[in-house]
């Protein structure tokens, strides 16, 4: 079913909200060193948050790992909403970048999409390789089929510059150092992110970050969230799955995916009338961090839609109780 014009703008004020929630609830927790507190703490405000969206939504890419005597809270498969609204399928990740929030690092996100029933690739807790760039490019220009050298000298040849030239941004993980390697050798030049690669591949699409190309393995609920991000904001990703694993081969064939290999575009990870936000939490080259003041907390977010191709930046100025 689709959502009119008004309900869509709403939808989006909505998704803020809710991602404004879990991000001063995160905030709380910056710098304290214990990532599950702070985790916890996003979840439970964004859950609460979402009760109140006017939407029969459910959770297609959320909590997947739900420890022992913890709150079982956005899991995938929950409905959640009012349960009155037109039926939207949910993608979230409460807090982007529990490690750097622990340490008072910069870049620390919450984020949310929403996409209209089947509208998300339902994508397993494992890894993803990824390749993403902005728009205003054709496609193939990059392609996860070709080596990092040929993409890298593809992507200078499109840009009319050299590779010297290129920034490549990805996570600063083990799991990367022979792409780094390569890298280098080419001549690229890195930005290495401790973690949240939603932000990354944001930070690849848009024409002022400093950032030409994303690349790397992270998560592949990540992949989908950062997918949704492109809907509105533009540019190409393409993602495919690490399997590492026989368990790693089952998740895969249980979503309906017979080959494995399979490279999965923009459209196919988020399909449709897509609504994409991000609050920043700690700052960060895309997002301005939560603010305390006396009177209010305020807050920097974006919100990106499909259906128009628009990039809202949002201020948020909450007023703080004389009981808080």
């Amino acid at each position: 079913m689709v959502l009119s014009e008004k309900q869509d703008r709403n939808l989006a004020l909505d998704v803020v909200q809710v991602t404004e929630s879990a991000a001063i609830a995160a905030y709380h927790f910056m710098g304290g060193g214990d990532e599950r507190a702070a985790d916890q703490a996003a979840l439970m405000a964004m859950h609460k948050a979402t009760e109140k969206m006017e939407v029969n939504g459910k959770v297609c890419i959320g909590e997947t790992n739900v420890e022992a005597g913890g709150e079982s809270k956005l899991c995938v498969g929950d409905f959640v909403g009012t349960g009155q609204g037109e039926q939207v399928d949910i993608a979230v990740v409460p807090l982007e970048g529990k490690s750097i929030l622990a340490r008072g690092g910069p870049n620390a996100l919450s984020l949310l999409a929403i996409a209209e029933g089947g509208g998300f690739l339902g994508a397993p807790s494992i890894y993803m390789e990824k390749i993403a760039i902005g728009r205003g490019f054709q496609d193939g220009v990059v392609s996860l089929n070709d080596s990092p050298e040929e993409n890298l000298a593809n992507l200078a040849s499109a840009k009319n510059c050299s590779i010297q030239d290129l920034v490549v941004c990805l996570l600063d993980r083990p799991r990367n150092s022979r792409l780094i390697s390569c890298i280098r050798e080419a001549g690229a030049r890195i930005r290495l992110i401790l973690d949240g690669d939603v932000s990354g591949v944001i930070q690849a699409a848009k024409r002022d970050s400093g950032v030409d190309i994303y690349m790397g393995i992270g998560g592949a609920q990540e992949g989908v969230l950062a997918a949704a991000a492109l809907r509105g904001i533009g540019g190409q990703i393409q993602g495919r799955f690490i399997v590492r694993s026989v368990e790693d081969e089952t998740k895969i064939q249980d979503l309906g995916v017979s080959d494995s290999k399979k490279i999965f575009s923009c459209n196919e990870m988020a399909y449709g009338n897509v609504t994409f936000a991000a609050t920043g939490i700690t700052y960060g080259p895309m997002l301005e961090g939560i603010r305390i003041t006396k009177s209010d907390v305020i807050t920097h977010s974006l919100v990106a839609r499909s259906k128009t191709g628009t990039l809202r930046y949002i201020k948020g100025h909450h007023q703080v109780s004389d009981e808080e």
